[in-house]
């Protein structure tokens, strides 16, 4: 699995787009981009709450397999599912 597809601005573009039309979603996207991030990311250049690498190769390899990039509608679906599932918590 290649994680070349999230590193590319045009990829995170294409989530921004889906999630700008989803407002009800901005704050559980905030929250689970806290939740994911790298313990301590504050202390490291690019000083960004980003998942840690080894973690995020293993989430798409479940998601997808080795063959297939990540597409961004899967973040909106993620995200409707953390909302749900926090609210029946």
């Amino acid at each position: 699995m290649s994680t070349t597809a999230m590193s590319s601005p045009r990829w995170w573009l294409s989530v921004a787009r889906l999630l700008v039309r989803h407002p009800s979603l901005w704050a559980t996207a905030v929250v689970q981009t806290l939740r994911l991030a790298a313990p301590g990311w504050w202390r490291r250049s690019p000083f960004l709450p980003l998942p840690d690498p080894a973690y995020l190769r293993f989430r798409l390899e479940t998601q997808y397999g080795s063959d297939q990039d990540p597409v961004a509608a899967d973040v909106i679906t993620y995200l409707h599912w953390c909302r749900d599932v926090a609210a029946t918590s």
